[in-house]
């Protein structure tokens, strides 16, 4: 925060006053403005105010006491803004006629880069959104443009600066359209320091008076600092500009106007949405659909409060004791909370059956008028979507059952309805790129806009610098052949070799042609001389050089592909009809070549397309003025060539016999050797297949054999076991029998 007391300070040592400084009273300039704001905009001041508000206001919105609002204004608003502008202007500076003259070119280009640098650097796409915010509210966007200067060592800085205007801060004088404007003025707010540094020598200490005092908005905020609003006026029919300050008796500054431009204003004609007829007093849209906004918000409370009110209420008789208590604490633990009321007089609701101990409610009656708000609520929503020209599409809402055609009609009625607005912001991006360019082409210095654009042209200086030494070698060259001429010598010894005396001769003329050849590509450089003089000649400028701007909407990806395929398709067009009557008629070239030229003139593939297209039209140009060979001159060589072609044929039929006849060689050895190694193949094959058949008989035999001793094995064993069984049986009989058994 700015020291007040320190503020006040007058440092008359910083800046000298003349003397003879008598300014003139300010009253009738500030009775200009001050009319204006009262009489033609007071109305609409205080709309934009409410207006705005209704938009977004924290302490309202955030107000818990306040009644319940549908935030349908918001909500449109948030919609149209990216539908309006979603992305930064790109300056586009071409010459107004499509002749491809090398100086106009260079200047758009150089106009160009400068341009695009001064937006990026004063950040276009934040006051584009300032703009289009303003107009899709309060149907009004202002922009100023202002050129400063600032000292520094070795020189001073240049800079085009754009700002955006609030409402408030600028006024013009009531007419019918912007063509009847005479006078406008743009608000700026300054503190004192600043006052004393830019008005202290135009008017001495007059500043002092102006009324300081904390800027405050429309929720009284502030950012704490003490300024006065200082009006930078500009009127046609004075062909002057003034610096005015309420409070202030005198005009702080006056003169001529400091910058020259085309439509005179430093500011572009503002983004407008609907104005009053024959005026150029803007009408927000919010007031067109204000009454269905405050049905919805009417509704939206009734919603609300009947929601409330829809909860389950329950009576019972009053001192039931435990069975009143009973039936409240059950229904009071359910969520949400169910409330009881008990009743003294029981007889008016029940009669007194175990039934009609709780009488509930009723809630059908509320839960329908809920449904039917709604639904009127629905309705209000859609009168305003009729009103403001908001298509379902555009709300990212769609019927599964619609077709497509159906779906692109309300897509491209909503964007009808919206492309004015569309069309405001693109025409005040590229109001402003014209007087941005028309600033720095009147004003700049040739280095800084060197610098911005990062161009490398040379200056007449450098030209005359490589052009000399190339004069003082061609003359030289025309000296010495001179002299040689003149000399004895060399003339007896032309006459004993003519033919060296006269190539040396055509080498020399040869450099000479080429030395003046290079001079004059030379000075046909387009010099930042040219380019300076071409961009101050007032006569010249508004005629040659166009400004456009890329859109500023969101860019459609298919119709950019269909652009580019129109384009290839023209072009493929062009060259396929003409390219074959280059070819049989040379000298149709040059026509050819602006055919060209004119069929390609409607699209802007880009500078560089442009150029290449130039430079290939002027091949073919340059191919077409090349002689035609004489037939005749040509004809023995083209029969000697033709010779030469028969001996080529003949000397190839007899290659290729022999050839072929190598070739059939080769390929009899080949299939003898392949003959002899399918027979060892198959003998070696049949071995295979014998010694496997052994291998196998030997197994088997193997398997016989063992099988065999394995046999003679069990049967030995089965004898052993015999014997066995025998000689225990032999036992068993040899054994004494006892008494009893012998008995």
């Amino acid at each position: 925060m700015i020291n007040d007391t320190e503020d006040e300070i007058d440092n008359t040592a910083d800046d000298a006053v003349d003397p003879s400084l008598k300014p003139k009273a300010s009253k009738g300039w500030l009775k200009l403005i001050t009319d204006q704001e009262k009489a033609g905009f007071a109305d609409y001041q205080t709309r934009c105010t409410n207006i705005q508000k209704r938009y977004a206001d924290l302490e309202r919105l955030a107000n818990v006491t306040r009644d319940r609002e549908f935030q349908i204004f918001w909500a449109n608003i948030e919609v149209l803004k990216p539908s309006m502008y979603s992305r930064p202007p790109v300056p586009v500076v071409a010459p107004r006629f499509q002749d491809r003259r090398p100086l106009p070119r260079t200047a758009s280009e150089l106009v160009e880069r400068s341009t695009a640098v001064t937006f990026d650097r004063q950040n276009i796409d934040g006051v584009m959104r300032l703009v289009r915010d303003d107009l899709a509210t309060i149907a009004r966007g202002c922009m100023w443009i202002r050129y400063e200067t600032k000292s520094r060592e070795n020189g001073y800085t240049e800079t085009v600066c754009i700002e955006h205007k609030n409402r408030r801060d600028f006024v013009h004088d009531p007419a019918r359209n912007w063509k009847e404007v005479d006078w406008v003025a743009g608000g700026a707010w300054m503190t004192r320091k600043e006052m004393r540094k830019r008005f202290k020598a135009t008017s001495g200490n007059a500043y002092q008076d102006a009324e300081f005092a904390k800027r405050k908005d429309d929720k009284n905020n502030t950012d704490g600092k003490l300024k006065a609003r200082v009006w930078e006026l500009w009127s046609k029919s004075e062909n002057k500009v003034v610096w005015l300050s309420p409070g202030v008796d005198v005009v702080l500054d006056e003169g001529a106007p400091h910058l020259t431009l085309e439509n005179f204003f430093p500011c572009p004609q503002p983004a407008y949405g609907t104005l009053q007829p024959e005026s150029l007093i803007p009408v927000p849209d919010y007031v067109f659909y204000k009454d269905q906004i405050e049905e919805i918000n009417d509704i939206t409370n009734r919603i609300s409060a009947l929601t409330e009110a829809l909860q389950v209420r329950g009576f019972y008789p009053a001192g039931a004791g435990e069975i009143g208590d009973a039936i409240e604490a059950a229904v009071k633990t359910r969520d949400p909370r169910q409330i009881m009321v008990p009743v003294s007089n029981w007889a008016a609701f029940g009669n007194g059956s175990a039934k009609d101990t709780v009488v509930w409610l009723p809630t059908d009656m509320v839960a329908s008028t809920i449904t039917q708000l709604i639904a009127l609520r629905k309705q209000l929503i859609e009168d305003i979507y009729q009103i403001s020209g908001l298509s379902d599409i555009m709300r990212g809402e769609s019927n599964p059952n619609e077709t497509l055609g159906a779906q692109q009609i309300k897509t491209q009625y909503g964007s009808v309805r919206i492309r004015d607005r569309q069309n405001e912001l693109v025409r005040i991006a590229r109001d402003a790129a014209r007087i941005i360019a028309e600033v720095m082409a009147e004003n700049f210095q040739s280095k800084t806009l060197l610098e911005m654009s990062q161009m490398e042209l040379p200056s007449e200086a450098d030209i005359a610098k490589q052009v000399k030494p190339l004069e003082a070698q061609a003359k030289s060259i025309e000296k010495e052949l001179q002299g040689a001429s003149s000399d004895p010598e060399v003339a007896a010894m032309a006459k004993q070799n003519p033919e060296a005396a006269q190539q040396i001769m055509q080498q020399a003329q040869g450099q000479i042609a080429q030395i003046a050849k290079q001079i004059d590509e030379l000075k046909k450089t387009v010099t930042i001389d040219q380019v300076m003089d071409f961009l101050h000649d007032q006569k010249i400028r508004p005629f040659s050089l166009d400004i456009e701007t890329d859109s500023t909407i969101q860019p459609d990806e298919n119709a950019e592909k269909q652009r580019r395929s129109e384009f290839l398709t023209a072009l493929a067009g062009t060259l396929a009809q003409l390219g074959p009557m280059v070819q049989a008629q040379p000298e149709t070239a040059p026509f050819a070549a602006e055919v060209l030229k004119f069929a390609m003139a409607p699209f802007r593939p880009g500078r560089s397309m442009d150029a290449t297209i130039d430079e290939f039209a002027e091949q073919m140009k340059a191919m077409g003025s090349q002689p035609r060979p004489d037939p005749s001159a040509g004809k023995a060589e083209a029969d000697a060539k033709a010779n030469e072609g028969k001996m080529a044929v003949e000397k190839a039929k007899s290659d290729a016999a022999m050839a072929k006849s190598q070739s059939d060689a080769e390929i009899a050895r080949t299939k003898a050797e392949a003959d002899i190694a399918r027979i060892n193949a198959d003998a070696a094959q049949k071995q295979r297949e014998a010694d496997i058949r052994i291998r196998e008989i030997e197994a088997n035999a193997a398997a016989a054999a063992q099988k065999h001793e394995q046999d003679m094995q069990k049967g030995q064993l089965e004898i052993e076991k015999l014997k066995l069984q025998l000689l225990g049986q032999a036992q068993k009989n040899a054994a004494p029998q006892p008494a009893a058994a012998q008995l």
